[in-house]
């Protein structure tokens, strides 16, 4: 390697382009054990965001299971989760284009009639009975109105299902006790989300007696899991902490008591954040300090297992003594891992190799800072390119990235998207604001009632923060988030006093009266708790809304929308974008024909990375680097 080279932050060449970033990468959101295999999901960009379900055998032979045309993905809550399942070589899965439910075993056949309004029947998180006859799953029907169901179906036969629980707004995780005579179940009611307020119950299926086990107001219930005894463990918030409990005929008990978060918010259905192994031990995943980790519970001592992970999306048990998990690290993207209770780690799917040398890959730190007289928190990445380094004196722009939600969290995973920024000479923050997941209840609440407030002061704290640190140049901040972070991003924007040179919108909020009237049921209702309820608290709605604060706008926006997006619809970002044309202000626009919330596909992916890098050059005034073939976004008014 030469000498290095100086050059304007946000200018640097880097093997990290966006076809690096989108070519063969894969996104694995579930994983499962059947026998001696191992089974996952990959989403694939190069394939329009397909999900495809991979088996690996004893052997080491992979096989591709789900035939051309055939996409292992629900609709549930537009957000999905718990696509399929597995048991004794047969597969069960929701499908992308009709949302029927289908068995792939040998046949591939449908297992549900085709509904009367085309993807009108939504099937996701289903449980097979102990005999493998039957399997219970949630159903969503879509017709007049939306009604979510538990219904109860052949397993090996196409058949109707029947319902065995309505009338709650929302059901999740319909469980077969291991004898067959009993489910258990998570039911809420609006205006709560799953990480409000949920209820457990357990149904005796011949003498139909039901028990609520847990939850109610303030409390979080989720991820019921039966033990061989009859026991019942599942997770809840009642502390403050998502932690561990038991049920039996005796009551509740405490199983882990931690100050750490083991379960996540409910966006997906089918997490698996725990698994009990056969002797009683527990291998767990937990949140602490922003990041994520493994531990084993035994005899009531918990011990951290010495593993190489900072974030766990899925844990299957793999035996007497290990578990399958998919997970990632600062310096990986995710893989399929089987990890023993002592902590050994043997690769089942390698995470994607990018062919980069390290020096090129950030690593973050985890930061906490002043937010007036709250502490908020985030994780840095600087810049890191070995062959290059900014002009003497001189300091890096920032991008400050908020995630959505506004219930999610920044998570400590190598991400090449991220990357395509820090080894181009920007520093990243990735803030969790208050509302984020993974500091305790308390901290999840500090949004309530006030979206669009406290979020925003926790982002322009970050940038104000690490400028006054001197890491990153105060004249040269971004800031840029998709879905609740977009909405994040117009707000911040529409701060006389923002701090920030321009910003990215990704298929963001800009009118929150309008998200109100027209979103989907599963989040219909989200912002009573945000914001206040609909139309009583219309004054707040329109002050919160950037769309009613354009003349505070001054500076430049990108905004990016796919066209086809249920949750988020094309009006929002008209709405903004059209505003700020009348205003004659520094505006961009991309809309991708057939894509939905949160891009999927490769092509869209790659355009809507290096649109916003050509706009960053733009507004900041530093040259693009040569030879990428970059097209520019055209930036009206600038």
């Amino acid at each position: 390697m030469g000498l290095v080279q100086i050059s304007a932050f946000g200018s640097w060449a880097t093997p990290v382009t966006a076809g690096l970033v989108t070519g063969a990468a894969v996104q694995l959101s579930d994983v499962q054990v059947d026998g001696d295999a191992v089974v996952w999901s990959e989403r694939r960009p190069a394939e329009g965001g397909r999900n495809q379900i991979i088996r690996r055998d004893a052997d080491g032979t992979t096989t591709e299971l789900l035939p051309d045309g055939f996409d292992a993905r629900t609709s549930v809550h537009e957000y999905g989760g718990g696509d399929w399942w597995v048991r004794d070589g047969v597969v069960w899965f929701a499908n992308w284009s009709d949302q029927r439910l289908y068995r792939l075993g040998g046949e591939l056949e449908p297992l549900t009639p085709e509904p009367g309004t085309p993807r009108g029947d939504r099937f996701a998180d289903g449980d097979l009975s102990p005999d493998g006859a039957f399997l219970v799953a949630v159903r969503e029907r879509h017709g007049d109105g939306v009604r979510n169901e538990i219904v109860r179906l052949p397993a090996h036969r196409p058949g109707e299902p029947e319902v065995l629980v309505s009338g709650p707004d929302f059901v999740a995780s319909p469980r077969f006790s291991p004898d067959g005579q009993a489910l258990a179940w998570i039911s809420w009611d609006h205006p709560s989300m799953p990480w409000d307020d949920t209820v457990l119950t357990v149904r005796n299926l011949g003498t139909g007696e039901e028990t609520v086990v847990a939850g109610g107001p303030g409390e979080s219930v989720s991820e019921p899991r039966w033990q061989a005894d009859g026991s019942l463990l599942f997770l809840s918030d009642r502390t403050g902490w998502w932690n561990l409990y038991r049920w039996s005929p005796a009551g509740v008990e405490p199983v882990i008591v931690l100050d750490a978060e083991i379960g996540v918010p409910g966006w997906r259905l089918g997490t698996r954040r725990y698994v009990p192994l056969p002797d009683g031990r527990i291998v767990f995943a937990r949140w602490s300090g922003g990041y994520d980790g493994l531990a084993l519970a035994e005899h009531g001592e918990v011990t951290d297992l010495d593993v190489p992970f900072s974030a766990i999306s899925a844990i299957r048990a793999a035996g007497p003594d290990e578990v399958v998990v998919l997970a990632g690290s600062p310096t990986a993207e995710p893989g399929a891992f089987l990890v023993s209770a002592k902590g050994s780690v043997r690769t089942l799917r390698a995470p994607r190799e990018l062919g980069v040398d390290p020096a090129y890959v950030s690593v973050p730190e985890a930061i906490s800072f002043p937010s007036g007289e709250r502490t908020a928190h985030g994780l840095f990445y600087p810049p890191a390119n070995p062959e290059f380094d900014g002009p003497e004196g001189a300091r890096p722009p920032l991008i400050v990235m908020i995630h959505g939600g506004p219930t999610a969290s920044a998570v400590p995973v190598l991400s090449p998207a991220v990357q395509f920024w820090t080894s181009r000479g920007f520093g990243v923050v990735a803030v969790n604001h208050g509302g984020s997941t993974g500091f305790g209840r308390a901290f999840r609440e500090q949004l309530l009632g006030e979206w669009g407030v406290v979020d925003v002061d926790d982002c322009l704290a970050a940038a104000r923060w690490l400028a006054a640190q001197g890491r990153v140049d105060g004249e040269k901040l971004l800031i840029r988030g998709g879905s609740a972070g977009g909405y994040t991003t117009l707000a911040a924007l529409a701060r006389e006093d923002t701090p920030f040179a321009g910003g990215t919108d990704l298929y963001g909020i800009a009118d929150l009266a309008v998200l109100a009237a027209d979103t989907h049921k599963f989040e219909s209702r989200y912002l009573d708790r945000l914001v206040g309820p609909y139309p009583q608290a219309s004054d707040v709605y329109a002050e919160r809304s950037p769309i009613h604060h354009i003349d505070r706008f001054s500076r430049p926006l990108l905004v990016l929308q796919g066209a086809d997006d249920p949750v988020v619809p094309p009006n929002q970002s008209e709405l903004i974008v059209n505003a700020l044309r009348e205003r004659e202000l520094p505006v961009a626009y991309v809309l991708f024909p057939g894509e939905q919330h949160g891009f999927r596909r490769a092509e869209n992916m790659h355009r809507a990375l290096e649109a916003e890098l050509s706009f960053y050059s733009q507004i900041l005034g530093f040259p693009l680097p040569p030879g990428e073939g970059i097209e520019p976004v055209v930036v009206e008014n600038l």
